[in-house]
């Protein structure tokens, strides 16, 4: 068995055999995925706490921003941009080298997240995020709390904006404390910037779809799925991993993660959308409805409006006034849930057929197997 130590914490990398659990798959993803979550949250731990104390020095008023950063990011969340980093990263090296040197290079890609997250829930005046208030939303409340003057929602959302502007800057810092081979850095952050401007472009598509309704299509919808949530979540993280483990930009294992990370990426976007109209919000931690109150097109509205008989077609457009249980129930009426679904199985099997012929290391193969499913059949 080869073991990573990772300041204190042994992620195993041993998988299942026969009899260790009637999924070999899941069996060995929950032997080693929760060990590289618990190192990733400690090193993040442990670099917030000194970008807080840093912080803090400046101002006796910064404190309370500092730490509302700082509980952005540990406020739970799967890791899964980190996790996918990981395996991209360990399929090119194999089971024997050392995660500690790259490690705070995966644990940035959280931060990142957060900055995209923060952004978007301001974008889209969503109020619930992991099962608590977003982070604008807690903002305005300490405004109120505190008897400030002026607008607490202007303030909250203001204040949100720079939290997650500081959470990218904190990403870049913590992304520099990795120890990469001066060869590789070039493309590393290459990678790693174009995952950023995917990220950016995508966010711009989504809003752009929200003001532009009547010009949207199921392949524009696709294409904010593929650039909003496929590159920065699957696609950008496994070749990020690569590109740490220093394999080159035409090497075959690069084409298997590009190939695989686009089909899964895209794959949890669409249960996302399902997740948004039909998942259970004790589990997804948001309310369900809320695209579809908002007439969001979203690849499974555009897909229902595309599949509508003309009275069906006319409800949808009563998306504002409509109880969202009904809307929901006629987006499966016209048969765009089951479209999408397929749409998901689809995307998985031509992910793991990219890992098929792939030379990628055997364990991390069977990963990344288990995450296209996990990651796309999931209830949360």
């Amino acid at each position: 068995m080869a073991n990573d130590a990772v300041a204190g914490n042994a992620i195993r990398v041993a998988p299942a055999g026969p009899g260790e659990g009637d999924d070999p798959v899941r069996a060995v993803l929950a032997a080693y995925t929760q060990d590289l979550i618990t190192a990733v949250d400690d090193t993040l731990t442990t670099f917030l706490a000194a970008e807080v104390d840093t912080l803090a020095e400046i101002d006796a008023g910064m404190g309370g921003f500092a730490v509302a950063a700082r509980d952005a990011v540990l406020a739970g969340g799967k890791r899964i941009r980190p996790t996918f980093a990981y395996w991209g990263w360990r399929g090119a090296v194999g089971g024997s080298e050392p995660l500690a040197p790259v490690l705070p290079a995966l644990a940035a890609l959280e931060l990142l997240h957060t900055f995209a997250l923060v952004h978007d829930d301001v974008m889209d005046a969503s109020t619930v995020r992991r099962g608590r208030p977003t982070a604008h939303v807690a903002l305005a409340e300490q405004h109120v709390a505190a008897g400030h003057r002026g607008d607490p929602g202007r303030f909250g959302e203001a204040v949100a904006v720079l939290i997650g502007d500081l959470c990218m800057v904190w990403a870049d810092r913590l992304l520099a404390q990795a120890t990469v081979a001066p060869a590789q850095l070039f493309e590393v952050r290459h990678c790693y910037d174009q995952m950023r401007v995917d990220t950016v472009a995508g966010q711009y598509l989504d809003v752009l779809g929200e003001n532009d309704p009547a010009n949207w299509s199921v392949d524009r919808a696709l294409r904010v799925a593929r650039y909003k949530t496929a590159s920065y979540t699957v696609q950008r993280p496994l070749l990020f991993g690569a590109c740490l483990a220093g394999a080159p930009a035409d090497d075959p294992l690069t084409a298997a993660y590009t190939r695989y990370g686009l089909a899964v990426g895209e794959a949890f976007q669409l249960r996302d959308d399902l997740l948004g109209v039909y998942g259970d919000p004790a589990a997804t931690g948001k309310p369900a409805g809320d695209d579809l109150r908002a007439g969001k097109p979203t690849t499974l509205l555009m897909l229902a409006r595309q599949l509508a008989t003309p009275a069906q077609l006319t409800a949808l457009d009563q998306a504002g006034t409509a109880p969202v249980e009904r809307l929901a129930e006629l987006v499966a009426e016209t048969g765009a849930a089951a479209r999408v679904e397929r749409m998901i199985a689809d995307r998985v099997g031509d992910a793991l057929a990219a890992l098929d012929a792939a030379p990628v290391d055997r364990t991390a193969r069977t990963a990344l197997t288990g995450l296209a499913t996990a990651a796309t059949d999931r209830r949360a």
